[in-house]
């Protein structure tokens, strides 16, 4: 018997020794590697178990290598019916030099296309979002195209869900795209009776034993609407009642852009995209590119998306290139602060040349965990001179950036590793005055329901023990 707990014992740490060769070459950042290292040698069974789920790079290699052979995963390249006419960045007077450059960027990673004269329309409540998509869907023409990390199986998911099948009676095409493990508390029955109605349903990245392995690690957190290749909606809101009536954390504050316009383009290459990943259906054309006249005047915009197929974390450049860029402020509201090191420099490096960087974010999350390992990051924030506020009027899940008067950026982005990293996002980057300058407003408006960190008590330290444990969860922070 005693020999038999010896070959199991020798087996496990031959895995464990494997694991960690396979870790070590697989050349991912140190923080990273470190922290699952740390999980394979300190937690037992249990880590070798996380690291099978959710850190081996195996599939995600895998993918791009099919990606790439189909040409789909292209950054955030536009389909051609969908590509806009525009001069040089340094033309548009509207745009200022820093914000050029980030154009310019872009163009560098062949996401090029600036699309012009779209009004934008700035949501700030569930109740305006989901009146406001109702209505749209109720007068759809062609198509409907929904794409959410979430949606519920409560009295919002049926009311959306009964619309969208009142649009098939009419003769409208409805594809609704939904996050696998997002949506893990809906029951399939809800999706089954969409489909049943008429509705194309597919899940993303649908995980199933034995082959979810780190397939948990890589989800579509992408929030977009397209309707009829004219209308478009990009933002935080997925498909849930808490949106309107809050749960047991208070009311939700989120926020949502409506978007007309020839911007609507690049939500529909999203979405197509999206599409053509899990069903394998080609989708093009002016039925789902319509001409769009784009002579009046309206926000220039860029639709910038993100995923674990890329080598490059497109999003977080944009970011930094905003944050080292700012003259003046950077405003940011997410409801997770676990940031790279990359986005912790930029802001520590504009706040410290006298740019004014602020952070609204939860006073209370919605994971404990995640709530713990923040803590230090924003401790750290706030000596290096950033103004770190946290909103007490109920959760805030909004996800958008604001600098200098003239650029915002808006979509399902939080400013985590995951999200940065791992996830499949999608954000608008607008430049312009008018939608900058209402954001900003909307910003302060959030900034009176907020206590600054060094005024609330809960996020003061009370002992060593709780000071460790916050700084050992930060190591774990790109795992969380």
């Amino acid at each position: 018997m005693i020999y038999i707990h010896w070959i199991i014992l020798t087996i496990y740490c031959l895995i464990v020794l494997i694991a960690i060769i396979n870790l070590l070459t697989d050349n991912r950042q140190p923080a990273k590697t470190i922290a699952w290292l740390l999980i394979l040698i300190c937690v037992p069974v249990a880590g070798l178990v996380l690291y099978f789920f959710f850190g081996q790079n195996a599939w995600k290699e895998h993918k791009i290598t099919r990606m790439s052979k189909n040409g789909e995963e292209d950054g955030n390249g536009n389909n051609s019916e969908a590509d806009s006419d525009t001069d040089n960045p340094d033309t548009h007077l509207s745009v200022s030099p820093n914000h050029a450059m980030i154009i310019r960027l872009y163009e560098g990673m062949d996401i090029e296309t600036l699309y012009e004269g779209n009004k934008i329309d700035i949501l700030t409540s569930g109740y305006d979002f989901f009146m406001s998509l109702l209505y749209e869907i109720g007068h759809a023409k062609r198509h409907i195209h929904l794409l959410s990390y979430i949606i519920a199986e409560d009295p919002l998911g049926n009311l959306i869900s009964d619309a969208l099948a009142d649009s098939v009676k009419r003769g409208v095409k409805v594809r609704v795209l939904y996050d696998d493990v997002g949506s893990w508390k809906t029951k399939d029955r809800f999706f089954r009776r969409m489909t049943n109605r008429g509705i194309e349903v597919r899940p993303f990245l649908p995980v199933r034993f034995p082959t979810l392995t780190s397939k948990l690690n890589y989800r579509n957190h992408r929030k977009v609407i397209v309707i009829d290749g004219s209308l478009g909606y990009i933002g935080g809101m997925n498909i849930a009642l808490r949106y309107i009536k809050g749960d047991n954390k208070g009311l939700w504050t989120d926020t949502h852009l409506k978007i007309t316009g020839s911007g609507v383009h690049g939500l529909q290459h999203i979405f197509l995209k999206d599409w053509f990943y899990m069903s394998r259906t080609h989708l093009d054309g002016n039925t789902y590119y319509p001409t769009i006249d784009n002579s009046a005047s309206g926000s220039l915009m860029q639709v910038i998306t993100s995923s674990p197929m890329r080598t490059s974390q497109d999003i977080m450049q944009g970011y930094v290139r905003v944050l080292l860029g700012a003259r003046r402020y950077v405003y940011m509201v997410t409801p997770y602060f676990l940031p790279t090191d990359i986005i912790e420099y930029a802001m520590r490096t504009a706040a410290q040349s006298g740019v004014d960087v602020r952070l609204i974010l939860p006073e209370k999350g919605d994971s404990r965990m995640v709530s713990w390992a923040s803590k230090s990051f924003l401790m750290a924030a706030e000596r290096e001179g950033i103004m770190v506020n946290l909103y007490n009027k109920g959760f805030i899940h909004s996800k958008f950036l604001v600098a200098d008067d003239n650029f915002v950026s808006c979509g399902s982005v939080n400013l985590d590793f995951r999200s940065l990293e791992n996830n499949f996002e999608a954000t608008a980057f607008i430049y312009d005055e008018t939608t900058a300058l209402n954001m900003k407003s909307l910003f302060m408006k959030l900034e009176e329901d907020c206590t600054t960190m060094k005024k609330n008590r809960i996020l003061q330290r009370s002992s060593f023990l709780q000071h460790l444990w916050e700084s050992m969860l930060r190591l774990l922070a790109p795992l969380l």
